[in-house]
């Protein structure tokens, strides 16, 4: 068979790519190093126990059309569909003086933050203000259009003029991040640290760190949309990423650990495979991380030296610790699916196992678990550096892992008397399953401190996608990385027909 393009990964960057070109008529080949599909989103089972490894948080995947979701855009043009249950509220926020719920309606959720400080949801509701006229410029200019060349530059002047006419008067914002417009409009110390910590959540920076268009984007469609978990889990999105690509005559290979992505005068022609085998193809596309694509599966000479180096220093965002447990649900009936518990107000809301995220989604779904039991998982940063398999690594998970039992406390306080299997992961498990490098989840490239790399590199017929190249760790940001590079090999007038297609249907 002769291949157009090779997509090294199949995260929901790479299986986006991959699954979109098929739909263009491109003959594409994923390979997936790992036994199960969808890096860092794959679920993974155990005792009758079904486990998000990432994501736990959805927004824009139901039937609700036009969706804003860039997934929910490339399922839509795959022809695939995911059942979703909608939920309100998202969850509650525990800090140290008490427990906040968080409602995905902005009217609701301010009424909430007004109990607590009136004059704080008075500010909070300024700076929203401030934002939302951006979301309502960006809604209507879908992800599925775009493409990362110049050649955006007339699809925009000719499909989306009004809209960038809308943009204009949005262009300080747009440039600039989420801390400078907090600094205008709220002085409430509890409602600066709320929307720090709602930015930290999204992209993994503080608010002076995050680009105020992500999060105009994220409280616009979290009121509009709602929020919703899908059924059968983050599992389910790959599925059905999975049935899109072969249903378009693209190919998924597991068990597929691409060694070496061969360049031959500047172009990139194919990879070569742990095994040997070696695949030829014009285009490769990496889902690895920014770091694993240049120092692992190139050579250090296929790159300009420069590049390569100043790519390279990229910071990158901390790795993770990980609780998976499966307990028992008696007397847990009123348990909600979402909690944030952040421990210190004196400490530092990015301190390794201050803030901790819980997901515990049989609360909506329950055929997760065995009857008469809940899936839990709980993450927290925690850096690479130090974590060594040694004699002592059995131990040092058990302490790194404290904070995430004690933030499981403040929802559960008997957890530990309930639990019937236990899961922790560390940066190395991360690293190790994932092949990513130091278990990060990609670039820390604060507002106004750089570019993020985009999918565009000095080779020839070699692009990336992922989280190494748009903002934020979540699922649409990889998923409109997938999109871009995949318009970006095809001409606007194929985009156009695909767009028209799917209007009809």
């Amino acid at each position: 068979m002769s291949l157009d393009v090779i997509v090294i990964g199949s995260g929901i960057g790479g299986l986006t790519a991959g699954a979109l070109l098929a739909r263009y008529g491109k003959a594409v080949l994923v390979c997936e190093s790992h036994a199960i599909a969808g890096g860092a989103a794959h679920s993974f089972h155990r005792r009758g126990f079904e486990f998000d490894s990432g994501p736990s948080f959805y927004c824009g995947l139901g039937k609700q059309r036009p969706s804003l979701n860039p997934l929910r855009q490339v399922l839509d043009v795959l022809g695939e569909s995911i059942e979703v249950v909608p939920y309100d509220p998202m969850g509650h926020y525990h800090f140290p003086e008490g427990t906040f719920p968080v409602y995905s309606n902005a009217e609701r959720y301010r009424e909430a933050v007004a109990e607590i400080t009136p004059t704080g949801a008075r500010e909070l509701e300024r700076f929203e203000k401030r934002l939302l006229p951006l979301y309502e410029a960006l809604r209507d200019v879908p992800t599925i259009a775009l493409r990362a060349d110049w050649q955006l530059i007339s699809v925009l002047l000719g499909r989306y003029f009004p809209s960038l006419l809308k943009m204009l008067p949005q262009l300080g914002v747009i440039q600039g991040s989420v801390g400078d417009v907090m600094d205008k409009e709220v002085h409430d110390s509890w409602v600066r640290r709320l929307i720090d910590l709602e930015c930290f959540l999204l992209s993994g920076l503080k608010a002076h760190g995050t680009i105020a268009p992500e999060v105009a984007f994220m409280l616009g469609e979290r009121t509009r949309a709602g929020v919703e978990y899908p059924v059968g889990g983050s599992g389910a999105i790959v599925d059905a990423l999975v049935r899109g690509l072969k249903r378009w005559g693209g190919e998924l290979r597991l068990n597929a650990h691409v060694e070496q992505i061969l360049v031959e005068a500047g172009k990139a022609v194919g990879v070569r495979l742990r095994q040997g085998e070696i695949i030829k193809a014009p285009v490769v596309i990496s889902n690895a991380t920014i770091w694993d694509t240049y120092n692992t599966l190139l050579l250090k000479e296929d790159l300009p030296p420069s590049y390569r180096e100043s790519s390279l220093k990229t910071p990158a965002v901390e790795s993770f610790m990980h609780l998976h447990l499966g307990i028992r649900a008696e007397g847990l009936e009123n348990l909600t699916g979402h909690h944030v518990v952040v421990h210190d107000a004196n400490k530092d809301i990015t301190q390794p196992g201050n803030t901790c995220m819980i997901s515990i989604p049989s609360v909506w779904d329950a055929s997760l678990a065995p009857e008469g039991h809940h899936v839990v998982h709980a993450y927290t940063l925690e850096p690479y550096e130090g974590w060594h398999r040694d004699e002592g690594y059995e131990e040092k998970k058990k302490t790194r892992s404290q904070p995430l039992f004690k933030a499981l406390e403040r929802v559960i306080p008997d957890i530990r008397d309930r639990i019937v299997l236990e899961l922790i992961g560390t940066p190395l498990t991360h690293s190790h399953y994932l092949r990513r490098y130091q278990g990060t989840y990609g670039p820390a490239i604060a507002a106004g401190k750089g570019m993020f790399p985009g999918s565009q590199t000095p080779i020839s017929g070699l692009y990336r996608v992922g989280d190494s190249t748009m903002p934020g760790i979540g699922v649409p940001a990889v998923a409109a990385s997938g999109i871009l590079c995949a318009n970006t090999l095809v001409t606007p007038q194929q985009t156009l027909e695909l767009l028209e297609d799917l209007g009809k249907n």
